[in-house]
């Protein structure tokens, strides 16, 4: 049996911390950004790619869409099904491996929010698997939006100094940050404390990208335009142009 990935751990006993995570409140006016960028149009199937404790999937559906939540998470995945059975909501909840989905040409619009899956890779060839698969899932000329790490940031800002300060009380602490100029990834020390109490220390490490890899990865795969925003959380905006100041970018993809 290969080890387990820092990620694996990272969810395996997570689900209501994660939900009390600072970088997870936005859900609202991020679904506003999204209903927006599909017009409105609630015959639409979506796919929520890395959909966590289902937050996104949560809000779409109850203001009336198709949604589809899938993660590699059992933990995280029966967190969403239980609040989906609260909130008496059909979701279809699937463990799937965003890197080998099991859908063809199925969805009319896929979201990969909050770091779904891609970048948190351990490999540039996984990541790409990611925006392969989740390409593949969708039917032709259909829109792909999702959220990544910014390049940009790092070569201006300390990634430490951004989480700490960015970071409420018992929500994870990242230290030791170290970022490589040659791989663009970021390697940390990463502390949590888990839903029964128990504190956890993980090393992890994040692939950063930059605009114009995003933009060369999404046109190998056939995506006609490419458009990239800074990403505010629960704030996506058209009006946000990228800047180095930015930790997240948004990528709306068709």
């Amino acid at each position: 049996m290969s080890q387990k990935q820092w990620y694996e751990s990272l969810f395996e006993n997570y689900a209501n911390k994660y939900d009390k995570e600072n970088f997870t409140q936005g859900t609202k006016g991020e679904c506003d950004f999204i209903e927006s960028e599909l017009n409105y149009n609630k015959s639409l199937k979506i796919l929520d790619v890395g959909c966590g404790t289902g937050r996104h999937s949560i809000e779409l559906t109850k203001r009336g869409y198709n949604v589809t939540g899938i993660d590699y998470s059992e933990n995280q995945l029966n967190r969403a099904k239980e609040k989906a059975v609260e909130e008496n909501l059909p979701i279809n909840f699937q463990i799937q491996d965003a890197r080998s989905l099991t859908f063809e040409n199925e969805f009319d619009a896929a979201i990969m929010l909050c770091e779904g899956g891609f970048p948190l890779m351990e490999t540039d060839e996984m990541n790409f698997e990611i925006l392969k698969s989740v390409t593949k899932s969708l039917k032709q000329n259909r829109k792909f939006i999702f959220t990544t790490l910014n390049g940009l940031f790092p070569l201006f800002h300390s990634v430490e100094e951004y989480c700490s300060t960015s970071s409420e009380e018992g929500n994870a602490v990242y230290r030791n940050n170290t970022f490589d100029l040659m791989t663009f990834r970021d390697h940390n020390i990463t502390e949590i404390e888990d839903d029964s109490g128990k504190k956890t220390t993980l090393n992890c490490n994040e692939r950063y990208y930059v605009p114009s890899e995003i933009t060369w990865l999404l046109k190998s795969l056939g995506y006609k335009t490419i458009e990239i925003f800074g990403a505010k959380i629960g704030a996506y905006s058209r009006k946000d142009k990228l800047a180095t100041d930015d930790f997240e970018m948004l990528v709306v993809a068709t």
